[in-house]
């Protein structure tokens, strides 16, 4: 073997000074303390003095934001109209159009003559149709029409209303009335994307109706669905919609009542199991979700009470749960 020169013994020697070193500094590094919930509870309270968090009506509200629509319901054109309500040269009365009554268009089925429909001259989204007494059952005070929910008096728009996506490709879950009778329908999208839509079904005995856009933005969110039998009084909501085509507007509240019953003076047909709230609501929120803090909707708008005239929300508004508009789609929201 080699004898090692001085430069290798002056290497050598470094080499294990270096890991003298480095072994001294692991041995003495302190050791590693266990966290503690008093730790984790001084950081958070450090933050809450620090920093601003939103509101959990906030949260609740950004968490359902991109689900919410914009649905507005055009009237079939005067001539068309006059055309579908006169019987065709030679026709009897058995021809298929021979029943239809001026105003009726694509959606003749849906609304029956002379029904409006179980929240009309009530619902929350109002129209342009007088409300037939807007109290209790059996409470039948004077009664005007809603005020307007269209900002833009030259428009054509017949209703305006709110809805709430539920699937990834794009179902849209809204109120009958906000749709019932109307010869095109257009949704809007948190993005402002714009399309005709379809009505695929409607429940009237629920308010409730399913339509579907004819194109989606991409990535379109659906809602969270939770449950109203989670839901007690005083459980705060929020209710997201369009009042007189504002929005997407945010109010909240707390529930005030739950299992109620509304009747409708115009055509007696009643609404039951309903819950009931006092977030603000106006023409234009009705179809728009009602949502619990945890951002889950639990309810549809459907209707306010209104024994004044001047068709406005004076404290108590209505929705149909969850549980029945997931029937209205063909699924249960569990």
């Amino acid at each position: 073997m080699k004898r090692l020169t001085r430069y290798g013994w002056a290497s050598a020697a470094a080499l294990l000074v270096f890991l003298a070193g480095l072994g001294c500094a692991w041995l003495l590094q302190p050791s590693l303390r266990t966290l503690t919930q008093a730790d984790i509870d001084t950081a958070v309270l450090r933050t809450l003095q620090t920093r601003s968090l939103p509101s959990r009506a906030a949260m609740a509200a950004e968490a359902v934001r991109e689900s919410v629509v914009e649905i507005r319901s055009y009237p079939v054109p005067e001539k068309k109209a006059e055309a579908d309500a006169a019987p065709p040269s030679g026709g009897g009365s058995d021809s298929p159009d021979a029943s239809r009554e001026p105003g009726q268009g694509p959606l003749a089925g849906i609304d029956p003559p002379g029904d409006k429909g179980p929240a009309d001259g009530k619902e929350a989204a109002g129209g342009r149709d007088p409300p037939e007494g807007n109290g209790p059952p059996g409470d039948k005070p004077d009664a005007e029409p809603d005020p307007d929910p269209n900002p833009n008096p030259g428009s054509e728009a017949r209703n305006t209303g709110s809805g709430v996506v539920v699937t990834e490709d794009g179902l849209i879950i809204t109120n009958y009335h906000v749709v019932a009778a109307a010869g095109r329908v257009e949704v809007r999208f948190h993005d402002g994307h714009e399309a005709e839509a379809q009505v695929l079904q409607v429940m009237p005995e629920k308010d409730l109706a399913v339509v579907r856009a004819r194109s989606i933005p991409d990535d379109l969110p659906a809602a969270t669905l939770g449950s109203s039998r989670d839901l007690a009084p005083g459980a705060g909501v929020v209710a997201v919609g369009f009042p007189f085509g504002i929005g997407p507007s945010v109010s909240a509240g707390v529930v005030s009542g739950l299992d109620r019953e509304f009747v409708a003076p115009g055509s007696g047909r009643g609404l039951a199991g309903l819950i009931q709230f006092d977030a603000a609501v106006n023409p234009g929120n009705s179809g728009g979700p009602l949502v619990n803090m945890d951002g889950e909707v639990v309810g549809i708008v459907t209707a306010i009470l209104n024994p004044n005239r001047n068709g406005t929300f004076i404290g108590i508004g209505f929705a149909t749960t969850i549980e029945s508009a997931g029937s209205a789609v063909g699924f249960s929201p569990f």
